[in-house]
């Protein structure tokens, strides 16, 4: 049955009960991808059902040429998805998603998508972006994007005498609100004089750690909900039951109630985002180019490994957690295991390719902040050093059989003759200070990085993995 609101009563999984018609917008998200729709858009799916959020209806903006095809899947669908959680022991649970209620193609309409995010009712702005997203400095002023979109709108909201919306980003970066705050007041003092002035007195930027595993859905996903739930989806959503929102109470014209459905608002993010992405995004950097150059290509096979998984606790115990704030109310061991269990989810079926996807933007931002908090601290490297190896040989481009691998970075041009040239010159990877700034100079990072990387080339990285976990 073709999903859609007049196919809604006849379809037989869990789906809102509440009147969509009676649903107004009042969170404009950028970047309606899978994360969002398994995330933010399924917590206000959830408030909805308790009748606690009729104000805050989503209205979803892409920007990008890949966001019409959203935009034509939603819109045949009434904005309506399925949201299928991969449970570990097989089962499976779906839910229609009803919050998601217009979406907007932006380069369509710039002029309509400007007055949405400037109107009064507009009280969030929110951003799936990635992590790459924010760097202002290559935007084209001229072109339709997420930065000149808002400013104009805030322009508006200033000369129209309208509370300025708050701005939350819900990208896997340390600090993802400090960020965003510094991309747009940069983009505005660009192109709107003096309205970078009023952003800083009037807009708030919550940070936030998000996390659920949500793999991209492919057409055997799409099959499942099918033939498994009697659902036509063109878009479904899949992802692991577990999910976690932590997010900075910080709002400068109201938000729904989300503490009621499980969200954790705190007054400081900051302990909660460096454990995730130290641990479970630096994780997923220290399984997939070790894992892809073993022959793994799904997830949880490399997480399921003995070996695999030794790493990985080893480097979250000896080298992560170091360097972790206390985290209020998270028990950590527990949470560390959690996460093995997470990645080793075979339900889930998520790709190492898409860990490897974008590495010189994750790296910097996950793994090479534990690298340097222990350089300075004098304590160990080791094994970080090893994940940065694993990434330059992986970065080379052909796998240890000899077959290629299609490195999907957008520096895949610069880095890809460095990684192949490394044969003769080992650290001619890390020498793009673009990516790794001062990490050359440090003698005893250089020393683990060499040694992991020659024993890569030498032993192959299942032999390079077993002698790291040793005993020292």
């Amino acid at each position: 049955m073709k999903l859609s609101e007049a196919t809604l009563p006849d379809i037989q999984i869990e789906k809102p009960t509440y009147a969509r018609d009676d649903v107004t917008v009042g969170i404009a998200h950028f970047g309606v991808g899978g994360f969002h729709r398994a995330h933010q858009a399924m917590y206000v799916d959830r408030l909805m059902e308790k009748g606690l959020a009729s104000r805050w209806g989503i209205c979803g903006v892409g920007v990008l040429p890949g966001d019409r095809k959203m935009a034509d899947a939603l819109g045949s669908q009434d904005g309506l998805y399925t949201l299928l959680l991969e449970n570990p022991d097989g089962t499976r649970d779906a839910r229609v998603i009803g919050s998601i209620v217009d979406y907007r193609y932006a380069p369509d309409d710039p002029e309509g998508v400007v007055e949405l995010l400037c109107a009064p009712s507009t009280r969030i702005i929110s951003l799936t972006i990635t992590e790459g997203g924010y760097g202002v400095d290559t935007v084209d002023v001229d072109s339709v994007n997420v930065f000149g979109l808002v400013t104009e709108a805030l322009a508006r909201r200033r000369h129209r005498g309208i509370a300025s919306p708050t701005i939350v980003s819900c990208d896997n970066i340390e600090g993802n609100g400090h960020v965003a705050r510094a991309a747009f007041m940069t983009y505005a003092d660009r192109t709107h004089p003096g309205l970078a002035e009023w952003i800083g007195a009037n807009t708030r930027f919550p940070n936030s750690m998000v996390d659920r595993i949500t793999p991209v859905t492919t057409p055997e996903v799409i099959a499942d909900v099918r033939d498994e739930f009697g659902v036509d989806d063109a878009w479904p959503v899949v992802a692991e039951p577990f999910t976690s929102w932590v997010l900075e109470d910080a709002f400068t014209d109201g938000r729904p109630p989300f503490e009621d459905v499980g969200v954790l608002l705190v007054d400081d993010v900051t302990p909660y985002e460096q454990m995730k992405l130290r641990l479970l995004n630096a994780g997923h950097q220290a399984l997939c180019y070790f894992g892809y150059l073993v022959g793994y290509r799904l997830v949880h096979d490399a997480a399921g490994d003995p070996l695999f998984a030794e790493f990985l606790s080893q480097y979250m115990d000896s080298e992560a957690t170091p360097t972790l704030q206390p985290v209020p109310g998270i028990d950590l061991p527990d949470y560390k295991r959690t996460l093995i269990e997470r990645f080793a989810n075979p339900g889930v079926r998520d790709t190492i390719a898409r860990l490897c996807y974008g590495s010189s933007d994750r790296i910097p931002k996950w793994l090479l902040p534990v690298v340097r908090d222990n350089l300075r601290t004098g304590a160990p490297i080791r094994l970080s050093a090893a994940v940065v190896a694993s990434w330059a040989r992986y970065a080379e481009g052909v796998d240890e059989q000899g077959e290629p691998i299609d490195v999907q970075d957008q520096l895949a041009d610069t880095l890809v003759p460095l990684a192949r040239a490394q044969r003769d010159n080992p650290t001619s990877f890390i020498e793009n200070r673009a990516v790794f700034g001062d990490l050359v100079d440090h003698k005893r990072f250089v020393d683990e990085y060499v040694a992991a990387l020659e024993a890569l080339h030498r032993d192959g990285a299942r032999a390079t993995l077993e002698a790291l976990v040793k005993p020292s």
